[in-house]
């Protein structure tokens, strides 16, 4: 389990008592400024560091990093549960690739429709089944790797589905818990400048 991380130490503690038994969890510290790394070893996770910033460079680096045949990536702020994982796991019996899709809800407006937009994209021209960008996914560690998703940035999640897609996946969506972040502000949709970059960042991959 890959947890990129970056300022997410009042979040962290809560997010890693919720994983499930027999995981082993892997926190990419992508140059926090706070404790992140010290709640992670805390926690009894594993740290790596990533200094290259950017979500899609913290998501490599723990895949890098890990050594099971089954990855599941999952953001550290506390909006998803752990909880949720073993179902996604247990997908990948009859999919390449397993995404969440969040209730939208406790997402800003502005967020959600960039969210929208992008997924209606998905299922136009890429044929997926999705409503969500999957910021929590269950993938083959392998398969992963030999896709070669290239994006550093915030495009990661999109261009995997999008590179899915391309490679003849099967690709299944199934609904996770979704809540607001348990501290701090999203680097993404905490501000309409950073939806706006975000959003940017995926149409570059479209």
């Amino acid at each position: 389990m890959v947890i990129p991380c970056m300022n997410e130490a009042g979040s962290l503690p809560g997010v890693l008592a919720r994983v499930p038994t027999g995981y082993r969890v892997i926190v990419v510290d992508n140059n926090s400024t706070d404790e992140t790394a010290k709640v992670a070893e805390a926690g009894g996770a594993t740290v790596v560091r990533e200094k290259v910033p950017g979500y899609g460079s913290a998501v490599h680096a723990g895949v890098l990093a890990a050594d099971t045949d089954v990855i599941c990536v999952l953001d550290g702020d506390g909006s998803m549960d752990p909880q949720d994982l073993p179902a996604l796991v247990a997908a990948l019996d009859g999919a390449d690739l397993a995404v969440g899709r969040r209730a939208r809800g406790n997402s800003p407006l502005h967020a959600r429709l960039g969210n929208a937009l992008l997924s209606l994209r998905l299922r136009t021209k890429y044929k997926l089944p999705v409503h969500d960008l999957g910021a929590v996914r269950a993938v083959r560690r392998q398969a992963l790797i030999d896709l070669d998703v290239t994006d550093r940035r915030s495009g990661y999640p999109l261009q995997l589905l999008v590179l899915a897609s391309a490679a003849g996946w099967t690709v299944t969506e199934l609904p996770v818990t979704y809540s607001p972040r348990t501290a701090g502000t999203s680097k993404v949709s905490g501000s309409v400048k950073g939806t706006i970059v975000a959003v940017r960042d995926f149409w570059k991959v479209l």
